[in-house]
Order: structure tokens, then C-alpha cells, then sequence
């Protein structure tokens, strides 16, 4: 929970109003959006057929750790230094990090206000994957990147999501490293190669005059602007050493950056690691591979390396797991995706195994997620009258099926046989194990192109979210804010979770 002399505003865990259910006044975000906004969804067959990348790279396999070589080859033949390390001098500073933003829409653009406020004197921000949807495409910063934070005052550095690998990552290349370089074709090899050939999507144009231009307007003061030495990258402090690594489509690191990520993670310093890809998620280890053998999580849980905290984004929620490694050091897993994007799913999180329920944090709370799906799925079914589930009664199912302490202190009834039986066909386990999935709705286990068309909507609550780090020579603090869209949290969000970690 968070701190009591930060109480801040009521929260998703004390009220109703505290979650966004009830907005008092709209949110001033309206004011910032474009003159047109961008009608982006997931139904649309172009936006699917400009992300088909993903889907021939799991058929035919991830071909980003060969063109990172290449893109990597070209950073150093510019003189980039091999270490690929920002230094800064301050041993106290503090950082905004927010993953998966860019869809350019008003769930985007929601979160600006309460994260302005809330990030008021950071030194920097971490846009943590998909910078850019649905392909990564540089003509689509302007909106989705530029426009957004033309008002945060201090630089921005990124890791690319699978989203932003789908043009090859040149736009973001060009637009974080400085860099306008096509590192493709892909190099498959076999007799099928032809097929992800001919219908990789290639990498788009990038206008430099034009990028150029959005950028002297919208982030052009001296104090928003910084160069990061490429996709993957650390930035050094004196009390801590922040490692940013590039996932590709996929979740793997190339050979040549896993030996980076060793060497950098060397010595006793203490270390936050930041990934596309989080390893712990929705009760499941995702240790991360690294071709050639070995984990990303290998790397963190070395008790050589020191790391206390590791944060990855894609997926679009926020989660917290305190994990106790085999020496007894607690390092904290964080999922932090839900920075703009269309909410993923909390309640389809099974009663956790990984760690202790009870020290298990997400947001939006279980009972919040199921009341929001359930609401799409009436709509989009139009059987409001069936699927409906008010937060109370959405809570009361999660907590029947988990056999979990109930949300906010609720102490009604037995949830009702229709709420149970809504619970069990949007994907709520019982206890800690999942239902077959052909007696489930597609909330979350099927692919995204497929599920995220149900899980977007454009009016509060959001239920997005971004945390704020403060960094001292003896302590990292990390706060999970809430971004409900309502006028009422903008000045002050909701602080939905906190945990300090002693560095010395």
C-alpha cells in the first residue's frame, strides 16, 4: 500500500469514486487531444495486417536478434560507445516509467495530465515498450510520441516493444538513437523462406525534415533532449545503475547483447532492470531467454549482480511480486504496461502460487477488471441485462472463485448465481487453476489481435497507470499511480501501490 503520509486522494482499494467508477468532473485530457483524433482499433483488417510481423515471426521464427546486429554494427561504426551507458552524476534523482503507450487515442492522452502532476520534478522519463502502434512507423510519432509530452519538461529514453519491431525498428531508431538506418531483409533460410519473405512487412519511410520539425515544436527546449546510445542501454548513477534491454518480437536478447547485459550488470552496485518483456506475469515465470544459452532472470537473481528491482512492460496493467530468491534477498518483479494502450485483463490472474496472495499487488484490482469486461461483453453483445456486473458484484464473484479477501471492505451477500456464472465465462479461475479455455470467453489467453478488439473503450474509468521512482543513496522508492481520466485524480492520482528497497 502506500505510504500514509503520501494518502493522496482515495484509491481503487478504499472506494468506488477512489477507482473512477464515479467521475465528479471530466478530465481536462479532452483538451489536449488533436483537432482529429485517431480512430485507432483493433477491428480493423489494416491495423492487423500492419502488425503481421508478429505472427511470422512465431511461425517462422524471431528474426530480431540478427537485424539488432545489424543496427548495433552501424550505431558503433558511428562511434557509439560499446558499453552503451548514459552517465549521470546525481546520486538523488527521480524518474517517471510508463509502458505500451502509444495508440494515439484518447486512453493515451488520458494519462498526460495525472502524469505531469504526478512526475512534477523527475530528472527523466521511461517509455518501457510499443512506444509506437499498431508497426512502429515513424510518421506516426508526431501524435503518438511528440504531441503527447510536449509538456514534460525533462528527456525521454525508451526500450522497443514488439510493436515498434514490426517496421524493423527504424522509426525508432531514428527518432531515441539518432540513427536512420533499414537493417533489413530478414535472413530466414529454408525451403519455406520464401513465405515470411514475401510477406514481411518492410520497414516504412522516415521523413527526417519532417520528424525534425515535430520535434523543434513540440519537444524542442535544450533540457527534452537526449540521444541514447541504442535499443538496449544502461545509465549509470552513483547509487544506482538503470539497464534498459531490447526483448525483440518475441522475448529473446541476441548473444552479442546478453554478454553486454553480463558485463554491465557486473560489481556490487545496485541495479533496476527495465524490459520489454516482464519475467514475472500473471503468475507465470518468463525468465527470458538469451541465444546461445541462458536467462535474463538468471542474470538478475546473481547475488553477484545486486539487482533489487526488475520492470517490464506489454503487458497492460500493473503487477507486483515480491520474490524471495534461494540466498533470501527479495527482489521486486513488476509489470508496469498500462500507460496508454487497452487494458489487459486482471481478474483471468489466477490466486497466486509465485508469491504469497497477500503480498501480490495489481491494478486494477481483480474485481475492477471483471466489472469493466463485463460491461464491454454486454455491450458488444448488446445482453447488458446478462453480463453486467456492478464492482461490488464483480468483486463478490472474484472473491467466491479465488477464495481471496474481498476488495474495499465489501461485506454483502453471496455473489448470485448469474454473477458466478459471468465470473466463470470471462475467464475468472477457480482457486489457482484456469478453466479449460472452450468454456471461456476470449478475454485473455488468446492472442491479441484477437481479444483486444474487447478491451478498449474511450471514457473513464481508464484504469491506466505509471509509476513515479525516487532514488536516494540509501533507498529506491517505486509508486504506481493511477490514471482514471476523471478531472477529479488529475492534481493528485491515486497512489495505488508502493514499495521502498533499501540499496545499502
Amino acid at each position: 500500500m502506500c505510504a500514509e503520509e503520501h494518502p493522496g486522494p482515495d484509491n481503487s482499494r478504499t472506494s468506488e469514486a477512489g477507482a473512477g467508477w464515479t467521475c465528479q468532473k471530466p478530465g481536462t485530457f479532452h483538451d489536449l487531444l488533436p483537432e482529429r483524433v485517431a480512430d485507432f482499433s483493433w477491428r480493423r483488417p489494416r491495423v492487423l495486417w500492419r502488425s503481421r510481423n508478429d505472427v511470422l515471426a512465431r511461425l517462422f521464427g524471431d528474426p530480431s536478434n540478427a537485424i539488432r546486429r545489424r543496427c548495433v554494427a552501424a550505431l558503433r561504426e558511428r562511434g557509439t560507445p560499446a558499453a552503451f551507458t548514459v552517465h549521470r552524476s546525481e546520486p538523488e534523482f527521480s524518474f517517471a516509467l510508463l509502458g505500451d503507450t502509444g495508440e494515439g487515442d484518447r486512453s493515451q492522452y488520458a494519462v498526460v495530465p495525472a502524469l505531469l502532476n504526478a512526475a512534477t520534478g523527475t530528472d527523466f522519463m521511461i517509455i518501457a515498450s510499443d512506444v509506437i502502434y499498431p508497426a512502429g512507423d515513424a510518421d506516426e510519432y508526431p501524435d503518438k510520441f511528440f504531441r503527447p509530452y510536449r509538456d514534460y519538461p525533462a528527456p525521454i529514453y525508451a526500450i522497443p516493444g514488439n510493436h515498434d519491431w514490426y517496421d524493423g525498428l527504424r522509426g525508432f531508431l531514428h527518432v531515441f538513437c539518432d540513427l536512420d538506418v533499414d537493417c533489413s531483409p530478414p535472413p530466414w533460410r529454408g525451403p519455406l523462406s520464401f513465405l515470411p519473405r514475401l510477406l514481411w512487412r518492410a520497414p516504412g519511410e522516415v521523413d527526417a525534415a519532417a520528424l525534425a520539425e515535430v520535434r523543434r515544436r513540440y519537444r524542442g527546449a535544450p533540457g527534452q533532449q537526449a540521444v541514447q546510445p541504442g535499443p538496449y542501454w544502461a545509465i549509470d548513477t552513483p547509487s544506482l545503475r538503470i539497464i534498459g534491454v531490447d526483448t525483440g518480437i518475441t522475448g529473446s536478447l541476441d548473444r552479442d547483447q546478453g554478454r553486454w547485459l553480463r558485463e554491465v550488470s557486473a560489481g556490487p552496485k545496485p541495479k533496476l532492470l527495465v524490459t520489454g518483456k516482464p519475467l514475472y506475469v500473471d503468475d507465470e515465470h518468463r525468465p527470458g531467454e538469451i541465444e546461445g544459452g541462458g536467462t535474463v532472470d538468471e542474470i538478475v537473481q546473481d547475488p553477484a549482480h545486486n539487482y533489487v528491482a526488475a520492470i517490464g512492460g506489454d503487458i497492460h496493467n500493473y503487477q507486483r511480486y515480491p520474490v524471495t530468491t534461494e540466498d533470501g534477498r527479495t527482489i521486486q518483479y513488476i509489470v508496469s504496461g498500462g500507460g496508454g494502450a487497452f487494458m489487459h485483463a486482471t481478474h483471468t490472474i489466477p490466486r497466486t502460487r509465485l508469491v504469497e496472495e497477500d503480498q501480490f499487488r495489481c491494478y486494477p484490482l481483480r474485481g475492477d477488471s471483471l466489472s469493466r469486461y463485463s460491461k464491454l461483453y454486454g455491450r458488444w453483445l448488446r445482453l447488458p441485462k446478462l453480463f453486467e456486473l456492478t464492482p461490488e458484484e464483480a468483486t463478490a464473484a472474484v472473491q467466491h472463485r479465488l477464495g481471496i479477501r474481498p476488495g474495499r471492505g465489501y461485506t454483502g451477500p453471496k455473489p448470485s448465481f448469474r454473477a458466478r456464472f459471468i465470473a466463470a465465462l470471462l475467464g475468472v479461475p477457480r482457486g489457482g487453476r484456469h478453466r479449460p479455455r472452450f468454456l471461456r470467453a476470449p478475454v485473455h489467453k488468446l492472442p491479441q489481435r484477437f481479444r483486444s478488439e474487447l478491451a478498449d473503450w474511450d471514457h473513464p474509468p481508464f484504469f491506466k497507470s505509471f509509476l513515479r521512482v525516487d532514488v536516494t543513496e540509501s533507498h529506491l522508492r517505486i509508486r504506481c499511480h493511477a490514471a482514471t481520466g476523471c478531472g477529479d485524480h488529475e492534481a493528485a492520482p491515486p497512489c495505488e501501490d508502493e514499495v521502498t528497497i533499501k540499496l545499502r
